[in-house]
């Protein structure tokens, strides 16, 4: 049986963690000048992928 290929956009914007996957947030890239230093703060972490989104991840990462 051959390997399955990874869905390279999605390795390059998904990490694997204990619980499921990170995914950084968007709205943080341009145009930051309207958007309030609270609110670019709140952007930068790294946030969990919702539950319904995972099986979704993980056909396209078979091997992550």
């Amino acid at each position: 049986m051959p390997k399955i290929k990874s869905n390279s956009s999605a390795l390059k914007r998904f990490k694997r963690t204990a619980n499921g996957f990170k995914h950084k947030q968007s709205f943080t890239s341009h145009i930051l000048t309207k958007k309030s230093t609270k609110r670019k703060r709140q952007l930068r972490s790294m946030q969990q992928v919702k539950s319904c989104d995972k099986p979704l991840i993980v056909r396209m990462l078979p091997y992550a």
